[in-house]
């Protein structure tokens, strides 16, 4: 009957860093980001900054809870972020008047012409990465199912 415990060169090829997938995906991302860095400090900007102005040049005027679902960030993450957005002038900050809970973010209208100044940073990326169109959204679709499998 063959035995359920790894044997110990499959046990140690299991533990090698390059075999893991959490450290591919970590160190991936620290690339990107110290890729992303020059290119976002010219529109002062910080990485998770950029990511929140993504959103709403999408779809401007969200509350401070659905920015965060679309982040995955938490408002304790999001409300310091976003408080330095608003004193660079890009986005103000709203309280609803029926529900004093509930703050709405909107873009000013620095905000909104950051928006041509940003537009080059996808093909700065592109041009980095050194792939195709195709191979880029093939990897991006990767990631994001493996990201919904894992939050489940």
């Amino acid at each position: 009957m063959p035995s359920k415990t790894p044997s110990p060169d499959k046990t140690s090829a299991m533990l090698r860093l390059d075999n893991q997938l959490c450290f591919a995906l970590y160190s991936t991302s620290l690339a990107m980001t110290k890729l992303y860095k020059p290119l976002l400090e010219n529109l002062g900007l910080t990485y998770p900054q950029y990511l929140v102005m993504l959103v709403l040049w999408e779809r401007d005027d969200l509350t401070v809870s659905a920015l965060g679902e679309k982040l995955y960030l938490d408002s304790g993450t999001l409300t310091p972020l976003l408080k330095r957005l608003e004193v660079a002038g890009l986005i103000s900050r709203l309280r609803a008047a029926e529900d004093e809970r509930r703050v709405h973010i909107t873009l000013t209208a620095a905000g909104r012409k950051l928006k041509a100044k940003a537009a080059e940073v996808p093909g700065c990326i592109m041009s980095a990465a050194q792939c195709s169109v195709p191979e880029l959204i093939s990897l991006t679709q990767q990631v994001q199912a493996l990201r919904q499998r894992l939050v489940a």
